[in-house]
């Protein structure tokens, strides 16, 4: 598998001061920025780092993913994580995060989620993630189907994308 970069997602309140706060932290301006939405794509240190304007809800972390270069990779996770047992979402030229992408998810114990994904295109639309046939959802929320341990029974997300 041919990974390119980790991918964190923050929720911020304030998408206009968290910009300006992590431009002067990384000295590099956003990469892209839409209402609700900005994203750096550092080199140095190497890192796809998302923000989603969100209330505060005591979750800053949205999710967190692996870029890779390839559809071809994502299959490659996928698979690898389902020979190990674990539950997975795939979303295949999905729209999310103004971007057209391929992508794999697994959500750990804890309820944290982990996407492994490849952006294939720009998009003009934030996009919910899932398409038409599923219930759509927040962006970067993946809709994970499989039954959770009965301890995280009432905190099962729901929904779908992002990176």
């Amino acid at each position: 598998m041919n990974i390119l970069k980790p991918h964190v997602s923050l929720n911020v309140s304030n998408i206009d001061a968290a910009v300006a706060f992590y431009e002067k932290a990384f000295g590099v301006p956003v990469t892209k920025r839409r209402p609700g939405y900005a994203k750096f794509d550092l080199a140095s240190p190497s890192l796809n780092l998302s923000m989603v304007e969100a209330p505060r809800t005591g979750t800053n972390a949205s999710h967190f993913g692996i870029q890779v270069a390839s559809t071809d990779d994502v299959s490659e996770a996928r698979a690898r994580f389902e020979a190990a047992g674990l539950a997975t979402v795939s979303e295949e030229q999905t729209t999310c995060c103004y971007a057209v992408q391929d992508k794999v998810w697994v959500e750990d114990p804890d309820g944290n989620s982990w996407e492994v994904f490849v952006v294939m295109a720009d998009a003009n639309e934030m996009g919910t993630g899932m398409p038409a046939s599923v219930d759509a959802a927040p962006c970067c929320v993946p809709k994970v189907d499989a039954a959770p341990s009965p301890e995280r029974a009432e905190t099962k997300k729901s929904g779908g994308c992002c990176g």
